[in-house]
């Protein structure tokens, strides 16, 4: 059985285009009033590994107890990409990935 000692907090990324934007704002915005989480930026442009347009909410994983839940109950049709910060950038993306919504295929490639 693997560990979890080594997961030092996790990132939700909350994914829109521009017909969702404000949607996206105000459930992030929301998130991280709530929950006290960090809200990034709002990218109206693919950054890293991500293939739309994003907002990251860094939690705690006490925090993300509580904030999946929420998202899972308030995204409305939003897609929301979360995983694990272990320090392996690769594996916390693609192998220990949690989607909310359909999943989409990441661009991998920075973290080789």
């Amino acid at each position: 059985m693997k560990q979890t000692a080594t997961i030092q907090g996790y990132h939700a990324h909350v994914y829109f285009d521009a017909a969702s934007i404000d949607q996206a704002r105000t459930l992030c915005e929301t998130a991280a009033a709530t929950f006290d989480v960090q809200m990034g930026r709002i990218h109206e442009k693919n950054v890293g590994p991500h293939p739309m347009w994003s907002c990251q909410l860094g939690a705690t994983p006490t925090q993300f107890s509580e904030l999946l839940p929420w998202l899972a109950l308030n995204r409305e049709g939003l897609i929301v990409f979360a995983h694990p910060d272990t320090g392996n950038h690769l594996q916390d993306h693609r192998d220990h990935a949690i989607w909310l919504g359909t999943g989409l295929e990441l661009d991998l490639s920075i973290f080789r």
